[in-house]
């Protein structure tokens, strides 16, 4: 890599020293991902062709040494599960979803206990003694069967350990603190089996007691050298994190007061440019990660030394989409997270559609809409799954609940995918999981080898995949998966494996990376994200049985020795490299936030002299237009759309105030025609309430038309509501849940206001009320003609009621919100169509206009029915002369409203005037 490197140091260490048989060595690193960049180190070494050294990672040189093979953490969970089942009581015995719970947290202390050479008996009664005395208060009488359960636990811990240890042996197989205490009960037998073969240890820090005492014995045995990498400002300086380990090797091993330690360098004080750059939320730090990007390639042109490490996996795919298209190649060499794969994602959704399915018979299945709209919306499901006009469906009908069948019906393009995604799954596990298998494979043949998306789509489908498969071979290994929940539960604990693995090159290009697998590598320009406490360092959670004072006691590691080890590993980055740019999210709050990292402070506090910190706050630049209100200029286009509503359609009442209350509305909706999206109204909104009783009331009225109305008919009335009601919520709520929750809430309250309606109207009836409806859901409209237009106008609308009351003709707006009898009252026409508060007044004295001509000499009257304020009864319109309001319509009243509502229309239709935003 940077010239100097602590690879190319050692690469010409072993040539210088090993040249003549390097074929008799053995390089044991820290990780695998190091040999390839040590090959091609050794290689500019390296004039001819040579047998090159065995080169593997520290894992699989202790497997080497122990003979062992070791499991995935789910084959051991069902091995762990299988000596439970023979060491605990029957009538004790847990299922495998609530064992696995435990388990897990076990299992890790049981890798401790073994990678630290703990006497395992010690460590067991020390933690049963713990729980004992927590326990002492209590008489051997009162103490509960949960508590007896509980400390039988903890008895029984060492008969576990010991029954998995033994069982894991006799197969030859173990986790991976097993392999290490094997390994040193085996080490005499392997240090004689190599003979002169020698072993190179190299960009080691932490080690467990087991890695120690092989590494020792080695030394003393002469058959083996270490190469540290540590700095002496870390080495020398006694509180610094960085040299914890390393120092404490120095200072402890035997060895090393006859043997030299290697090596102490000299690096981290040398020239450096550090930038510390904050920036608001997590994206905001992949975007300027991606300009920073931009401009080191513009200075050096080559990204082979540069370093993007990411402090949270989760950062990876908004940087990808941050970098600059100028980049020709990349090598990410991180795991991504099963969490954020949308596979992944994709069979939890199956999963959870189909264990939460209902039942109604033995052929059908009901599945809850959200869940199956989650599925056909996913963006592996969506181009290929033809299922837009099921999707338009469901949302239209609100079918809150389908069944199988249905939903297999009302898809009028079914695909194979479709059938795969929702046919019924079988109790046989072994069919779900080839019905899994065959749905991702399905999917991976739309996608194309060309496309980039697509590839790292196929990536996602591939690792998800794996898994898949890994859960068939422990079904057939372990069939105690044996229904759907049990199944669903081992997939969770199964998939946190299911890492995605990109492919790359990886020794050209830019490295994106984990800061594991940063190990021993060493570059010219390093890019850390996330520098948060939290996320770097991590945070202090501990999943684990033995708590922190024991770990201590017992030389356990702790969330201390852990930040050390972090802290190694950020200074490691820093070591050798020329330019540092360190981002963090200056966030206090939030699900991403949190202070900057201690990392930073301690670099500005332990400034070197050479190096040089700048700090920089970036926020994202917002330009002042997103500030303004949008400012839409009437078009030649819009200008004929605009003729064309007042000629032919004509302006509705709401149409004009919906203008009052935001032109850019009146734009989108009357001009651009936009409606909104349809989809399921899962709980009955305010206007669908409105909708149904406005329905219930027309088809109530509507038999007596033309009529007066009689006390026997509204008794009538009251007979048919409920029916009625009913009724309407089917046909406007369609197959919308009504028997149930909110909507049963809802459609009690319309049918209690149907009731307050018709008994009001039966108090005026025997008031002796004359009322005869002359129309019910009437459409009226007039032409406005008037010298101030630039041509006649058509004023358009339906009416909820007319009827002729008491002599007078009185139009009724029905409102199934609250209403207050003073909005329907006015003062003074100025100013009318300026205030949205004079909205429900504009539509009245709209009403009036249109039905004037037909009044033949009768008074007018408008007004409002309020069904949450029906206490007011009918609210009339009235304007203010001298000191009373006079309710009716006169000529003087539509003369001074045509007035008001021409200056209105004239705005509308001028071509000088723009819809503009109106910001609330």
């Amino acid at each position: 890599m940077v010239n100097y490197s602590f690879l190319d140091k050692l690469s010409s260490e072993i040539v210088s020293q090993y040249q003549e048989n390097l074929s008799g060595i053995t390089i044991v690193l820290p990780n695998k991902r190091a040999k390839i960049f040590l090959i091609e180190a050794l290689k500019k070494q390296l004039n001819g062709t040579v047998f090159a050294p065995e080169i593997i990672s520290i894992e699989d040189f202790i497997q080497n040494v122990a003979g062992i093979r070791t499991c995935d953490s789910i084959e051991l969970l069902f091995e762990f599960y299988d000596v439970y089942l023979e060491l605990t009581p029957k009538e004790k015995q847990q299922p495998f979803e609530l064992f696995a719970n435990w388990a897990k947290t076990l299992l890790q202390d049981f890798n401790e206990i073994d990678r630290y050479l703990l006497k395992p008996g010690h460590v067991f009664s020390y933690l049963k003694d713990i729980e004992d005395i927590k326990h002492w208060s209590l008489d051997l009488e009162q103490r509960t069967t949960l508590i007896e359960n509980y400390l039988e636990f903890w008895n029984l811990l060492p008969s576990y350990y010991q029954g998995l240890y033994e069982h894991l042996l006799r197969k030859g197989i173990g986790y991976q603190g097993l392999i290490y205490r094997e390994a040193v009960e085996n080490l005499n037998h392997f240090s004689e089996a190599i003979g002169d073969k020698k072993l190179l240890f190299a960009g080691f820090n932490a080690l467990n007691q087991a890695e120690e005492k092989i590494m020792q014995q080695l030394l003393f045995n002469e058959q083996a050298k270490v190469y540290w990498d540590i700095d002496e400002v870390f080495l020398n300086d006694t509180f610094h994190d960085a040299g914890l380990f390393v120092r404490r090797f120095k200072k402890e091993w035997k060895q090393y007061t006859t043997q030299p330690f290697e090596w102490i360098v000299n690096e981290f004080s040398q020239e450096k440019n550090i930038r510390i750059i904050g920036t608001p939320k997590t994206v905001g730090q992949a975007k300027i990660a991606g300009k920073l990007i931009e401009e080191v390639q513009l200075k050096t042109e080559s990204l082979d030394k540069v370093a993007l490490v990411l402090g949270e996996e989760n950062l990876l795919i908004p940087v990808l989409y941050a970098l600059p298209n100028t980049i020709e190649s990349l090598n990410i060499t991180m795991g991504y997270s099963s969490k954020n794969n949308p596979a992944q994602i994709l069979i939890h959704k199956l999963f959870k559609l189909h264990t939460n399915a209902i039942q109604r018979d033995e052929k059908n299945y009901v599945f809850y809409y959200k869940e199956i709209l989650d599925i056909l919306t996913h963006p592996l499901v969506e181009p290929y799954a033809k299922a837009s006009y099921a999707v338009q469906i469901v949302n239209k009908n609100n079918i809150t609940f389908l069944t199988q069948k249905k939903l297999l019906e009302i898809n009028n393009y079914p695909t194979g995918l479709f059938s795969l995604l929702f046919e019924k799954w079988s109790d046989d596990v072994i069919s779900v999981l080839n019905r899994l298998s065959e749905i991702i494979l399905t999917i991976k043949s739309f996608l194309s080898n060309d496309n980039e998306e697509d590839k790292i789509s196929k990536a996602f489908l591939y690792s998800v995949f794996k898994v898949i498969n890994k859960l068939i071979n422990y079904y057939e290994a372990h069939p105690k998966i044996d229904n759907l929940n049990t199944l669903f539960t081992v997939y969770k604990q199964i998939i946190d494996l299911a890492e995605v693995s990109f492919e790359g090159e990886p020794l050209t290009g830019l490295q994106i990376m984990g800061v594991l697998e940063s190990r021993v590598l060493d570059f010219e320009t390093v890019i850390i994200t996330s520098m948060n406490e939290g996320k770097f360092p991590a945070g202090k959670t501990t999943n684990s049985f033995i708590p922190y004072d024991v770990k201590r006691e017992l030389g356990l590691p702790t969330y201390k020795e852990k930040d050390a080890i972090y802290s190694y590993h950020f200074y490691h980055l820093l070591l050798r490299a020329k330019n540092i740019y360190l981002l963090y999210n200056t966030e206090s709050e939030g699900l991403d936030a949190g202070e900057r990292s201690r990392f930073i402070t301690q670099l500005e506090i332990e400034k070197r002299p050479k190096h040089v910190l700048t700090h920089q706050i970036y926020n994202a630049f917002l330009p002042d237009k997103a500030y303004e209100p949008v400012v839409i200029p009437k078009s030649d286009g819009v200008l004929a759309r605009l003729k064309e509503i007042a000629t032919v359609k004509g302006f509705s009442p709401s149409g004009l105030t919906t203008y009052m209350r935001n032109p850019i509305q009146f734009y989108n909706q009357r001009i651009l025609r936009i409606s909104e999206v349809e989809e399921v109204e899962e709980n009955i909104a305010l206007n669908t309430l409105g909708t149904i009783i406005h329905g219930v009331l027309e088809e109530l009225y509507r038999p007596y038309l033309g009529k007066f109305l009689t006390l026997p008919d509204v008794d009538q009335m009251f007979g048919a509501s409920n029916a009625e009601v009913e009724k309407q919520f089917r046909m406007i709520y369609k197959e919308g849940e009504i028997a149930k929750g909110k909507n049963l809430l809802a459609f009690e309250v319309a049918k209690r206001n149907v009731h307050n309606f018709l008994r009001e109207e039966k108090k005026q009836l025997e008031n002796n009320d004359a009322v005869k409806i002359l129309g019910l859901e009437i459409p009226l409209e007039r032409v406005l003609e008037d010298s101030r237009l630039p041509f006649p106008v058509k004023i358009a609308g339906n009416v909820d009621r007319i009827e002729q009351r008491n002599g007078k003709i009185r139009i009724v707006d029905y409102k199934t919100g609250r209403v207050e009898k003073n909005s329907v009252l006015l003062k003074d026409w100025t100013g009318l169509t300026a205030d949205i508060k004079n909205d429900k007044i504009i539509q009245l004295l709209c009403y009036a206009f249109m039905y004037e001509q037909h009044c033949n000499g009768m008074e007018l009257e408008v007004g409002i029915i309020s069904f949450k304020n029906m206490r007011n009864g009918f609210m009339p319109f009235g304007f203010k002369e001298e000191k009373e309001f006079n309710m009716m319509i006169t000529a003087e009243t539509l003369a001074s409203f045509r007035t008001e509502i021409i200056i209105l229309i004239n705005e509308i239709l001028n071509a000088g005037i723009p819809f503009e935003e109106r910001i609330q």
